[in-house]
This record gives structure tokens, sequence and C-alpha cells, in this order.
């Protein structure tokens, strides 16, 4: 094996890093002997995938998960401080680490929290228009000492925050369930924005995007939650929170959605707004209903606007490991990002054994990793291997270059700012396939390899 060219990121040229996740769980993300790129054999039956980097597509950002209250929680009281941070350098840290550099919070109480919150809660029937008793102080126990560490860990960490209801008083339900944001507290609402902004980086957390509303069309009966029509949306975001932060916080990016693929006319309504227009700097989307391809549909009406992949979680209902490793990765790894994906994000960075705390929502969800809280164990789930088999490799500011697909081989590639390319290869099928991968700027040169049926691999090379 190439170990020196490990600490160095990538083996000499024309050798190629292996890493492989089989259906059977036999071999996850296993390091197999390195390959090399040799004069082809005249052998027209193997597929071939031709990586091109003269066509090169969206800068990425990476991927990693969220690190909602739940899994902030656990991993702050319900881990040791050695194991608490030999776990956050596995999920943050370089190889051999997952290396995710993209996470997600919850601004005040989502479905996955210990209490309902939000950051300026006053008595049901007082209002507090001054933001008088706006406080960031639930953050500072867990989410902001986590983050901190992990920042510390990956200073190339991206940050997105996303509210799940505003505080009562600013809504017509006057409850964190249900409702809708009256239009008399716009103002209010987008200077709780910025406060949140400008308090997080005081603590040494700054906040890269957020999005204006967790799930808009759907409003929970049991968690906190907000209906927030496109109008709406587009209204708050043109007169007052996209011109506020614009003239205080024009580093962080607003974005637009944060819900399902099935209704990319919503987002689109919003674009359709000038004002808004101005400042949504791209479209946030989840797994839970549609298709994949909506990120195209709506990049090609309005291809300046930056496409991201935000939440998708595992759970109970789906308890096969090669039937969920296959479709994380061919549908968030490789279609997300095929789909202009700049981030990809999965939910819960961590769950207890019993799929909680929450609140209310889902029951049977599946963190990345499942920690045991009387112990301390540590199971990384399929999830886990579904994003490292990019997020080790794939480099905050790699680009996505062209790939073809061949017959249930899919498949993405990416070159680092090193100059280092990455592709995965997914192996749809259910016997072994053999397969050949070509790069342009190597002439006919090939490598081959044989990928078991419903195996994922991650090929590394210079």
């Amino acid at each position: 094996m190439c170990l020196a060219a490990a600490l160095v990121g990538a083996c000499a040229r024309g050798s190629v890093d292996v890493y492989v996740t089989t259906a059977d769980a036999a071999r996850l993300l296993a390091r197999e002997d390195n390959l090399r790129f040799r004069s082809p054999a005249h052998d027209t039956s193997v597929a071939t995938i031709t990586v091109d980097e003269r066509r090169a597509y969206q800068e990425m950002i990476g991927f990693g998960a969220a690190l909602t209250d739940a899994s902030a929680w656990l991993i702050q009281h319900r881990l040791a401080p050695a194991q608490r941070d030999s776990l956050l350098r596995d999920l943050f840290g370089p190889d051999p680490g997952a290396g995710f550099s993209f996470v997600r919070i919850d601004m005040g109480a989502s479905d996955f929290a210990l209490h309902q919150y939000s950051y300026d809660d006053v008595p049901i029937g007082q209002r507090d228009s001054t933001l008088a008793h706006f406080s960031i102080a639930p953050d500072t126990a867990e989410t902001i000492p986590l983050l901190r560490r992990a920042l510390a860990i990956n200073p190339q960490l991206k940050v997105l925050a996303s509210p799940w209801s505003a505080p009562a008083w600013m809504k017509t339900s006057r409850s964190m369930i249900r409702g809708t944001l009256r239009p008399d507290a716009y103002d209010a609402y987008a200077e709780y924005f910025r406060r949140f902004v400008s308090d997080y980086a005081a603590r040494g957390v700054p906040i890269f995007a957020i999005t204006v509303q967790n799930e808009p069309h759907f409003e929970p009966a049991d968690y906190p939650g907000m209906r927030l029509e496109p109008a709406a949306r587009a209204e708050f975001i043109g007169r007052h929170l996209g011109p506020l932060l614009a003239r205080t916080h024009a580093e962080t990016r607003i974005l637009d959605w944060d819900h399902n693929w099935d209704d990319p006319e919503s987002p689109l309504a919003v674009l359709a707004d000038a004002d808004a227009r101005k400042y949504v700097s791209g479209v946030a989307w989840h797994c839970y209903a549609g298709d994949v391809s909506a990120q195209t549909t709506v990049h090609d009406a309005f291809p300046d606007k930056d496409a991201y992949f935000t939440e998708c979680s595992g759970g109970d209902w789906a308890p096969k490991f090669a039937d969920n490793l296959s479709w994380m990765v061919r549908t968030l790894i490789i279609g997300a990002t095929r789909n202009w994906a700049r981030g990809v994000l999965l939910w819960n960075l961590a769950l207890d054994t019993a799929r909680g705390p929450h609140l209310g929502g889902c029951g049977n969800c599946r963190g990345v990793v499942t920690i045991d809280p009387r112990h301390g164990f540590i199971v990384r789930n399929e999830e886990y291997y579904a994003l490292a088999h990019a997020s080790r490799f794939v480099k905050p500011g790699a680009h996505r270059i062209e790939s073809n697909i061949v017959d249930k081989l899919d498949n993405v590639a990416f070159q680092n700012t090193d100059g280092s390319r990455v592709l995965i290869v997914l192996n749809g099928d259910s016997r072994e396939r053999r397969f050949a991968v070509r790069d342009s700027r190597m002439g006919d040169q090939t490598f081959r390899y044989r990928l078991p049926g419903g195996a994922v691999a991650t090929f590394r090379w210079r």
C-alpha cells in the first residue's frame, strides 16, 4: 500500500487508493490494495467510467449531519471526556476520521430536543418586540461547546442554522406548535435572526447560512413548527431579513425552502419575487417526498442560486443495512450532488438506543451514530459509512466534475484543490461487476476493479 502517500492525502501519480463498504457489512470503509493506471487491454466488454475535469460543476462545502439538541446532549452528558473527544475527532477529523465539514443546528427546539423553547420566551399574552429577553443561553451548555471543539478539529466546518418555530408571541397560534408568523412580527423576527448570528459569532461560531423555516409547508401537531407560505417567505426575506443581514452580516447566506423535493414550485415562487431573489443565496432540500431531480429543476430556472441538501433520516422502518447503504449513496451522495448540491446533510448526528431523546414526531429515527447512554458505547450506522465514503475524501473547495453513468454503476466524481481526483461508485446490481476507470488527463490508460454486488467504493488518485 501507498502508506507514505496516505500521510499527504493521496498516492503518487498513477496509483489509486481504494476504500470499500460491502452490502453484508463485512468490509466497512476498508482500505484495499492500491491499483495503478495501466495501458488498456483490448476488451470492449468491460464498462468504462471516464472522469473528465474539462467539465466542472459546483464547488463543494462538504458533508455531515445535524447536531440537534438531542445529539448535543447525548455527546456532552452520556460520554466520558475521552470518549467524547474520540468521537468528535472521528466525525470531524481528517483520515482516518470521517472529515465532516458541514453541520446543521436547530434555532430553538425541534422534535429532537429535551424541552420546548425559543430564544425569546415570555408569558402567554405578553410580547417582546424589542427582544429584551432574547438569549441563546439554552445553547451554551452543549451545542456551542461542541461546535467550538468541532471547529478546532476542522476549521473548515460550515454551520447551517434552521428554526422550527418563531417564538410563540410572534405567531397566530400563540404557541410554538402550529400557526404562522404574524405580519406585525416580521421586523422583530428579522432582528431575532440577526441577534442569533451575532451572538453565535461572539462565542466563536460563525454561521455560514440560515434557512428561514424548517419544512414551511408542514404544521406538526406535537412539536414546534410553523407554516410559512411562499408569499410570506418572499415578503419576510425581501423586505425585512434580507436587508438587515446584508447590512450587518453579509457573510451569512439566506437559504429558502428547507423542505421536500415534491414541491419545487414553492421555492420557485419565492425566487420569482425580485426583492427576495436579491437576498436568497440558494435553496435547501429534504428527502421525504418527491425526486432528487427537483434540485435541477430549480437550478435550471435560477442557475445563480446554489442547492444544498439539508435533511434525511434513516430509521427502524428500513432495518436492512444493504438497502439503506445503497439508497443513501445512490440518492444523496451521488444523486444530490449530481443535481447541484454543494453540501449534503443527514438528520441527527447521534441518538440513543431508544431513538431519542425527542419531544414528539419521529420515534424510530436512527442517528448517524448510536450512543448507548448507560455504557457510552458507540455504534456507527450505515448513514455514517454512506457519508464517510464522500466526506473523508472530497474536501471543501472541491468541484464536482464530469463522469459518465454506466448500467447499474451509479457514480460521481470530484477534483480537490490539490489536484487529486475522487470517484465514488455504487454497484446497484446484486452480482459482482467488472469495470474500468479512465482519467481524461491520462490518455487511454485505465485501472480496473471488481466491485461486489451492492457495494460502494471510493477511489482517489492524482
